[in-house]
């Protein structure tokens, strides 16, 4: 298969990965994934990707997936699904396989994964979105949707025939002016929800339900505009403590994936998420006490200090909902 373009090339075997590739092949897409999961490539590549819908029915869709680049060279189109910790290599893979005419649209979660891609990659093939869509992870290749949801991209005519897939896959796609605001934007969401369900070992819903969890989640949401705020990033809503709740209830019987890296064992990406909200408030010396508190915590309930490259691996772990 090392000659053939393909439509769609998914990076990531996880959550999200396996969502998306199955619907795009519903839709008519040919769709290849690229990851590092031995289990997760074996079973796609065995018996398709395991889709269960809402009502407990399954079906199985046929995709390729391999953990080697050479066998996706030429693609045009490359969906970045993986963990904000899983970027750097997955930048790498991605060097050896996108045509020089590629553009690799990253729909991950907090902050570093642009320039990351653009390191590898040049910025003229990197494009930045982010989706609302969640998903569950049951097993290798075995995925429950989790919360249905919009896809939101920068305006760019390259990512037409991109776009025309979502829309197809029942993946509903809006162009937003402003794409930083809509990372930044993002990222509150992902600072109020996704530490404090892994913290408290609650669903979305569960921390509407909790009035200090709830206090937490809007002080960590405020925290996000102020520093966003600072850096000359108007958030695209005026109240990110309104939306943080909207998203919860929405997505209420929801486990983040924070949650499920956690109970897992799996490093988790609250480095990119409230550790680089802290960070960038030392910058511009807005304080973020909260989310300095959560990110200590979470590192805390990890047990392990050591850097995430010395980590053990779960490939298993690359959902991508939002909130993650």
């Amino acid at each position: 298969m090392t000659d053939r373009r393909f439509d769609v090339l998914i990076i990531g075997i996880g959550a999200l990965a396996n969502l998306f590739a199955a619907r795009f092949v519903l839709a008519g897409a040919s769709v290849s994934m690229l990851g590092t999961w031995p289990e997760g490539i074996t079973a796609i590549n065995g018996r398709g990707i395991r889709l269960v819908d809402s009502e407990g029915g399954e079906q199985f869709i046929p995709v390729t997936a391999t953990d080697n680049p050479a066998e996706c060279a030429g693609a045009r189109f490359a969906l970045v699904l993986v963990k904000a910790w899983q970027t750097e290599r997955a930048a790498r893979q991605l060097a050896q396989c996108l045509a020089d005419d590629g553009i690799a649209l990253s729909l991950q979660n907090g902050l570093g994964n642009r320039e990351a891609l653009i390191d590898a990659l040049g910025a003229g093939r990197v494009e930045l979105g982010s989706t609302t869509a969640g998903a569950t992870l049951l097993g290798p290749g075995h995925v429950r949707p989790g919360g249905e949801g919009v896809i939101s991209l920068g305006a760019n005519p390259a990512l037409g025939p991109l776009i025309q897939f979502f829309e197809q896959a029942n993946f509903p796609t809006q162009i937003v002016p402003d794409v930083d605001a809509l990372i930044w934007g993002k990222l509150a969401v992902n600072a109020a929800i996704n530490p404090l369900t892994a913290l408290l070992g609650a669903s979305n819903g569960e921390l509407l339900n909790r009035p200090e969890a709830r206090q937490l989640m809007f002080a960590a949401a405020r925290e996000v505009a102020a520093v966003a705020a600072a850096r000359g990033v108007a958030l695209p809503f005026d109240d990110p403590a309104a939306v943080a709740e909207d998203v919860a209830r929405r997505t209420a019987q929801n486990r983040s994936s924070m949650l499920q890296d956690v109970a897992r064992g799996a490093p988790t990406e609250i480095d990119a998420i409230c550790g680089a909200v802290v960070r960038a408030g030392e910058k511009f010396g807005i304080p973020t006490p909260v989310n300095h508190t959560l990110w200590l915590l979470v590192k805390a309930l990890i047990g392990d200090g050591r850097p995430m490259a010395e980590k053990p691996d779960h490939r298993g772990t690359e959902s991508m909902e939002f909130p993650q």
